[in-house]
């Protein structure tokens, strides 16, 4: 599967930040997501024949896409086994997700069953997976239908066999070979333009919310996959904050507030941890090393300390300047003040170039001097948007 290129911004390169801040942070009062869940194996709709950029406020208002399923709950219980535990692929703050199969197509699917203690109500719940159902990008792994049936909301993904980013990182098995540092960059990068299409081209944003390792899944490419929804119409969460410890941004932590800058900063996280190969949060670590976020911020801000960051299982097999790179994004989108962080499609764009081996690199960049040439003697200088 191939990454989409950079999607252009609704807003104009020449508009001063102060006024994209504030409009990100009004589309967000529509958009974010009370109940974006965090489970570790399912990811976002692509099964809408309506262009990428419709509007996900339209669409809310309207059925779910004609191409969507809709399943009944006994169809989902022979599927997943009557959601026996050992069909269990992962669990976040809104339900568990179970392997399924589904016994009149043979496909497997992953199955989203939403907590009853939060679920909504089936109108809500309908609206948002409209919504869903029209999001499509490359880097977001399909919505194959639902199920909303008394209490009882549940959604149906395609399965992803390879597995999530932290099957391939953390904890490897005996001969399982750890990811080299080229595919890492390649994960980041297709994280990035997923989270680029949600912020920066669904028309209001949308907010992925609990951005982590294990909801980031792998094609046969090693792409990264990015799972989302539902979404609700709030930013502030009253009951609990359902992020997951050592991902959470720090205004979602003390107050609940939510805009894109709190999932630019766990992307700075989850880059951080395919930077290191350690975990977000680990508990069996002293305590000044339980938070990756905490134990790396010295190492952050002195680019001497950068290579201490280095996965060991890496080795020296990585490109000093990329590594440089890499963490200069990273500790860009780990700002403690949220309208410090950069937007994703400038994080995606900087991560392209650390995507490509060395040996590429002077074919490439004499190849995109030579377009930015062209373009200049063709365009107005100053006119061209994001």
């Amino acid at each position: 599967m191939n990454c989409l290129s950079c999607f252009s911004s609704s807003e104009k390169e020449g508009e001063r930040e102060r006024g994209r801040e504030k409009d990100e942070r009004n589309a967000a009062t529509t958009s974010a997501g009370t109940n974006t869940d965090g489970s570790s194996s399912t990811d976002a709709p692509a099964s809408s024949s309506a262009p990428p950029g419709n509007s996900s406020a339209q669409a809310s208002n309207t059925v779910p896409n004609i191409a969507m399923q809709k399943f009944t709950f006994q169809e989902l219980e022979i599927a997943t086994k009557l959601f026996l535990d050992e069909c269990v692929i992962g669990e976040g703050g809104f339900g568990k997700v179970y392997k399924g199969t589904l016994e009149r197509t043979g496909q497997d699917v992953a199955v989203k069953k939403l907590n009853l203690d939060g679920a909504q109500g089936s109108t809500e719940f309908l609206n948002e997976v409209s919504m869903l159902s029209h999001l499509q990008h490359s880097n977001l792994v399909n919505l194959v239908g639902y199920c909303s049936e008394g209490d009882q909301n549940l959604l149906v993904y395609e399965y992803m066999p390879s597995g999530s980013v932290e099957d391939h990182l953390f904890d490897l098995k005996t001969g399982q070979q750890p990811l080299d540092w080229f595919t890492r960059m390649q994960i980041a990068h297709g994280v990035a333009e997923g989270l680029q299409y949600l912020h920066h081209k669904v028309d209001p944003p949308v907010i992925f919310r609990d951005l982590k390792a294990s909801n980031i899944l792998l094609d046969r490419n090693f792409n990264g996959l990015a799972k989302i929804g539902p979404v609700g119409n709030n930013t502030k969460v009253s009951t609990m904050i359902a992020g997951t410890d050592g991902y959470c941004a720090p205004e979602y932590e003390t107050s609940g507030q939510l805009t894109v800058k709190s999932d630019v900063y766990s992307f700075g996280v989850v880059l951080l941890e395919l930077i290191s190969g350690r975990r977000a949060f680990d508990d069996a670590k002293p305590i000044n090393e339980k938070s990756l976020a905490v134990w790396a911020k010295p190492m952050l801000r002195d680019e001497t300390r950068y290579r201490d960051l280095i996965d060991p299982s890496i080795k020296t097999d990585y490109p000093p300047e990329g590594l440089n790179r890499a963490v200069e994004i990273a500790a860009m989108c780990l700002q403690q003040t949220a309208t410090d962080r950069p937007r994703m499609c400038d994080m995606s764009r900087a991560l392209e170039p650390l995507i490509v081996p060395d040996v590429e690199k002077p074919f490439l960049e004499n190849l995109m001097r030579n377009e930015m040439s062209a373009s200049e003697g063709s365009s107005p200088s100053g006119s061209h948007n994001e």
